[in-house]
């Protein structure tokens, strides 16, 4: 599983839906101008640009391991503090922000827990930390639709790397769970839906083959004729779509304050 990409490749992906996500997302946290925010796991700057648009770059924080990811991140928002890291060791003073966020991160972080104590950690008292997850496990269509078809073609290789099942958080209680255990109070839950535009099945389909991702290194650890067949079987899966069409998506969010 790798997100070492370019951003054009990851916004064609999953990428596509996060700034309308983003904008959910902020919304719900508070955020307004004056305030000082963090993106914890800023992947290609969606959230990041939302950000900046309401408080500007210079009040703005973005924290993300991919050193692609980062580059991209302080050529857009050369204003911004950016820096190359990981959530569980956010490189900044205690109680540095108002606000702070990590979008669709925290099943990738190695250590969660750690992550979401250092998030609590970094945000002044009263300050907001605020997060969201794919729900993997029913509405987030494009990746839930192609690990059903993915089972179909290779059922030990897609189990062990299904989103379904391998991440932890996936309803809004597990988050809320995460959140309370860092210490974080009037914490609560919520869901969010989103949706994306593709202008045919190949725009959705050949970004996977980038192998980003669980699901693009699942598509990419399959031989020629597998791979034919994944892609027949997920297009079926999801309707046999023909010219451009929607996907929904629905996150879980959680917020808290500390």
């Amino acid at each position: 599983m790798t997100f070492s990409v370019q951003a054009e490749i990851y916004d064609r992906f999953v990428g596509r839906y996060s700034e309308d996500l983003a904008r959910a997302v902020v919304d719900r946290a508070g955020v307004r101008s004056g305030l000082k925010v963090l993106d914890v796991g800023a992947g290609t700057g969606k959230l990041t640009g939302v950000l900046a648009g309401i408080v500007g770059e210079e009040n703005v924080a973005a924290v993300e391991p991919s050193e692609p990811f980062a580059a991209t991140l302080a050529n857009a928002f050369p204003a911004a503090d950016i820096r190359l890291g990981t959530a569980e060791k956010l490189p900044f003073d205690d109680g540095s922000f108002d606000v702070v966020l990590a979008q669709l991160v925290v099943n990738f972080m190695a250590d969660p827990e750690a992550g979401l104590a250092e998030m609590a950690r970094v945000t002044r008292p009263g300050g907001c930390v605020a997060g969201a997850s794919w729900d993997y496990r029913g509405e987030m269509t494009m990746l839930s639709t192609f690990w059903e078809a993915a089972g179909e073609i290779d059922e030990r290789g897609a189990a062990a790397r299904d989103e379904r099942t391998r991440m932890r958080f996936g309803n809004p209680e597990e988050l809320v769970e995460l959140w309370v255990g860092a210490g974080l109070r009037e914490v609560e839950g919520a869901q969010i839906v989103v949706s994306a535009s593709y202008s045919g099945y190949d725009d959705l389909w050949e970004p996977f083959l980038a192998g980003v991702g669980p699901a693009g290194d699942f598509t990419v650890s399959l031989e020629p004729e597998a791979q034919a067949a994944l892609r027949e079987e997920y297009r079926r899966k999801l309707g046999s779509p023909e010219g451009s069409f929607d996907l929904h998506a629905r996150a879980w969010y959680a917020a808290g304050r500390r």
